[in-house]
């Protein structure tokens, strides 16, 4: 399905966007609203599905909760930007062409790869086949409908990061008939200052989550998860959020990789050895002066914007600009009417300062909510969706400007 109606010819750029979340929009509605001064330029955005996933909301999800319907297609509308549903399921690095579907071959130029990561089920035997996950919103209504089908029981969450506090805390508020338990190698938040982790476990306590920390998963079973040293845990649902992978698509197209899979990306955001390769969002080993990023929302979409602006630069025969990004916040749900925002400085370390309570909740949702608003204003002002902190010395790499 087409968002407009291309207006290439055969000897247009083709600048071809694999993966439309929150990354890979950020660089198709940035990289069309600014394409509109070349001639002769085609962006198409690829994705699975013509919905939007809110990634931020899938713990909601999860508890039967329907997320807004926001559709991809209808916000590139009138943009240029073709769009084309379907699964990538090989890209070749040096002929420059992707498949679709296995049935469609696609040609680029220049390549954004922005296919963000999933959860990593195959660390652990039995996960895959056995525990939920939210790496999609097919994934997480799945999970939703085995939660309401429980009248009683118990739901391990397993991890104890961002996600899994999210999502224990959700379902415990949403579900009080079911026991949850929270299980992982670290004490909740620990990435908090001492006030705000407080609260989190407090607010943790109060749901009656119970949480086990110091615990190593080693197998999930159809009704239980078993741990090292033998213990079993009963259950009748598992929540797998213990770490995230990525496909193996970047490696096999002979891209350079880390050992995570993620693409080894230059300053600007190109490829190490396939400078016509743009990696954005999960899919990117992108290295700042405290190391190499982690994936979330608010470093996803500048590395999407940047990359556009990066096109849009070697398009007009500029070379690209080093990318910087500083991290700003945390902030964390604790059910619908609580939750916690740890602001950080640029290199994720705990401020003193943080929010909980009713005023978290408030920026917590503006958060979450802003994306979608902030695609639709770079439509019409390219310029808005430039801004992020730079972090300063925190960002800085020695040998780059």
């Amino acid at each position: 399905m087409s968002a407009s109606k291309p207006t290439s010819t055969a000897t247009a750029h083709q600048v071809l966007i694999l993966g439309a979340g929150y990354a890979g929009m950020a660089a198709a509605v940035q990289l069309a609203a600014r394409a509109k001064r070349h001639e002769n330029v085609q962006v198409t955005v690829v994705n699975a599905n013509e919905r939007f996933t809110e990634r931020m909301r899938l713990h909601m999800t999860a508890t039967a909760r329907r997320p807004a319907e926001l559709s991809i297609p209808e916000l590139l509308q009138g943009t240029g930007v073709r769009f084309l549903r379907g699964w990538v399921t090989a890209v070749d690095a040096e002929a420059k062409t992707v498949r679709i579907d296995d049935d469609r071959v696609l040609h680029f130029d220049t390549l954004v790869y922005g296919l963000g990561s999933v959860a990593d089920t195959s660390a652990v035997p039995g996960a895959e086949e056995h525990a939920y996950t939210l790496s999609s919103v097919q994934d997480a209504e799945l999970l939703a409908d085995r939660l309401v089908r429980l009248d009683t029981g118990t739901v391990v969450v397993a991890g104890s990061g961002l996600t899994g506090i999210e999502s224990a805390a959700e379902i415990a508020e949403r579900y009080p008939r079911l026991r949850v338990e929270l299980l992982g190698r670290q004490e909740p938040g620990t990435a908090m200052n001492r006030r705000a982790r407080t609260y989190l476990r407090a607010a943790l306590d109060r749901l009656g989550v119970r949480v086990r920390t110091g615990v190593e998963m080693v197998k999930v079973l159809p009704d239980a998860v078993e741990l090292a040293g033998g213990e079993t845990i009963a259950a009748d649902a598992v929540l797998w959020t213990s770490g995230t992978r990525v496909a193996p698509l970047a490696a096999a197209a002979g891209l350079a990789v880390d050992e995570h899979g993620r693409i080894l990306t230059d300053a600007a955001l190109r490829s190490v050895s396939h400078p016509d390769v743009y990696a954005v969002g999960d899919a990117a080993a992108v290295r700042q002066g405290y190391g190499v990023m982690h994936g979330t929302c608010q470093g996803g979409m500048p590395t999407g914007v940047h990359a556009a602006l990066s096109i849009d630069r070697m398009l007009r025969g500029r070379q690209p600009k080093p990318f910087r990004f500083g991290y700003y916040h945390t902030p964390v749900s604790l059910g619908r009417g609580d939750a916690v925002v740890q602001f950080t400085r640029p290199d994720g370390s705990p401020r003193r300062i943080s929010l909980t309570g009713g005023m978290a909740v408030r920026y917590k949702e503006t958060v979450t909510a802003s994306p979608w608003p902030t695609y639709v204003r770079m439509k019409k002002v390219p310029a808005s969706g430039a801004f992020w902190p730079r972090g300063g010395r925190f960002t800085r790499v020695r040998g780059t400007k």
